[in-house]
């Protein structure tokens, strides 16, 4: 890539965080009625009773996730963010991508974050820690190897204190920490998670990222679009911050089926009732439907709906779904942002025994690892994944046919 996208990513890593902070404060100022209270109301639907208190714990009042990982989509009007994930695989592949192009004699560029940064930059988030725990689901079993890599090499030939755990595990002590790499919406599958938490509470083992499921939805992008958030959006983030984000996060929409008044209407859209979305002809459905989160179909592409390449009923049964369950697991609608076809990319064919031209379209996941006190916290650019796919695929996402490799100046 040119070094000005490059340069484009580094800066993004503290806006991010910052739009980060800025939604935690959200939640928390809506529940001390500071702000609407729909804001917390929303963000707390489907979530169990004590899932909520622990996020609300004083504990974790400024905890926000330590990993951070856009996934931006390249298109002809530049960089767009279609989504933000606080537990993200690839963080043990990009490293392992990242020193393997780094090899002497492969010319392979300037690689972000050279041959060690995501190594350094994981390592980073757990300070002086005795024993850093990965506690991996089992529903994120596909990510193990990948975490055990990672900690292998982290362990070097010292005193091995990064461990990849199962879902059992609990046998963590004071002065440890856990990289919790297993999903909200999923505790009753992860036995641990009680006795972990406590201890968390206690003090006495930290945890990362954060019991926080609000900061884990999807309809954060949407509250950004809220208009009536304007003006909480523009303190705490700026206005040069707050006008970039909407610049590259596509406009956002939660189905809220509430009903509007006589003379309302859907923003943008200029719909009166989220159910005339199903009216709307295959080449107005520029937009996605999406699971907003605390779904096990609220990661990969299992909950993502492209309302321009799905048949009428089929849409129309997506659009049902979205309303009737909305006070369970709600739905964002997000405008589509195409992305746009990159030449020159090559892939292995081993059958071939060659390199093989393709043309595709490309996601970038950078990682943003953010070490040190939250209040002087700063996200350091680690490495950044890319993900293409061929040319005729409209959306990037859940691909079985894509090239990854690291991104380099």
């Amino acid at each position: 890539m040119e070094r000005s996208l490059a340069e484009e990513l580094e800066r993004l890593g503290r806006m991010l965080l910052q739009f980060y902070r800025a939604g935690n404060l959200l939640y928390r100022q809506s529940i001390a009625g500071r702000r609407p209270e729909w804001v917390a109301r929303w963000l707390d639907l489907g979530k169990p009773r004590e899932l909520i208190e622990l996020q609300r714990s004083a504990v974790f009042k400024n905890d926000t996730p330590r990993v951070i990982r856009p996934d931006i989509l390249l298109t002809e009007e530049g960089l767009k963010i279609t989504e933000l994930d606080s537990v993200p695989g690839g963080i043990g592949l990009t490293a392992w991508l990242n020193e393997v192009y780094t090899a002497p004699g492969l010319n392979a560029g300037e690689i972000i974050g050279g041959a060690e940064g995501m190594l350094r930059g994981f390592a980073s988030l757990f300070g002086t820690a005795r024993n850093i725990h990965i506690i991996v689901s089992d529903e994120a079993a596909t990510y193990r190897p990948e975490m055990a890599w990672l900690s292998e090499r982290l362990n070097g030939t010292g005193k091995p204190i990064f461990k990849v755990q199962p879902p059992g595990f609990d046998a963590f002590s004071g002065g440890d920490a856990v990289f919790r790499f297993f999903e909200l919406f999923d505790l009753a599958n992860v036995p641990c998670a009680k006795k972990l938490f406590d201890a968390a509470l206690e003090r006495t083992v930290a945890v990362t990222p954060p019991p926080k499921p609000a900061l884990e939805e999807k309809m954060l992008l949407a509250l950004l679009w809220n208009g009536n958030l304007r003006d909480f959006w523009r303190q705490e983030l700026g206005e040069s911050f707050f006008e970039r984000l909407k610049r590259i996060v596509p406009y956002t929409w939660l189905l809220d089926p509430a009903p509007l008044p006589p003379h309302g209407a859907i923003p943008e859209l200029n719909l009166t009732d989220w159910r005339q979305l199903k009216a709307l002809s295959q080449r107005d459905r520029n937009v996605i439907l999406k699971i907003s989160g605390f779904s096990e179909k609220a990661w990969g592409a299992r909950g993502v709906f492209p309302g321009s390449d799905l048949p009428a009923e089929e849409w129309a049964a997506a659009v049902d779904q979205a309303i009737a369950g909305f006070s369970e697991s709600p739905f964002i609608l997000q405008r589509f942002e195409k992305p746009k076809i990159v030449e020159g990319q090559q892939w292995f064919d081993f059958q071939q025994g060659a390199a093989v031209a393709m043309s595709g379209r490309v996601r970038l996941c950078p990682y943003y690892f953010v070490a040190g006190p939250w209040d002087r916290a700063r996200p350091q650019l680690g490495g950044v994944l890319a993900t293409i796919v061929p040319a005729d695929k409209k959306i990037v996402h859940g691909m079985q046919d894509a090239i990854l490799a690291p991104c380099a100046v």
